[in-house]
């Protein structure tokens, strides 16, 4: 998936998953979710590697599972960088975001390299 692709994609699913936790996630405008995407596929470039090195063990020792953390430590130093107008109500909720996010982006970015 190309890098603009990648951001659209995540701006719209951004969209829909705060119509679906309406009461527990919370986006402003398409303007935001754009930005917030964008912001995000910087951290994930310059911040996540380093976290993912410097987790290793504990995500070994979690078969992975410690990578979802890491993804939604990334959406709230986000929601930190973007505002009032795109927040979570919980970590929890972000977990369910950073859970969802992977999923969808895992099914597109797979239907995606099969089409090419």
């Amino acid at each position: 998936m190309k890098f603009w692709q990648g951001i659209l994609i995540n701006a719209l699913l951004f969209l829909a998953l705060s119509g679906l936790f309406q009461s527990t996630f919370y986006v402003g405008s398409v303007w935001i979710a754009l930005a917030a995407s964008l912001v995000l596929a910087i951290l994930n470039m310059a911040i996540k590697p380093i976290l993912v090195i410097l987790a290793l063990p504990i995500t070994v020792l979690t078969l992975g599972l410690f990578s979802i953390i890491i993804n939604a430590g990334m959406l709230n130093l986000t929601s930190f960088i973007i505002g009032s107008s795109f927040h979570f109500s919980s970590f929890m909720t972000s977990i369910w975001i950073a859970i969802l996010l992977s999923l969808v982006n895992t099914v597109i970015g797979n239907s995606t390299r099969d089409n090419d």
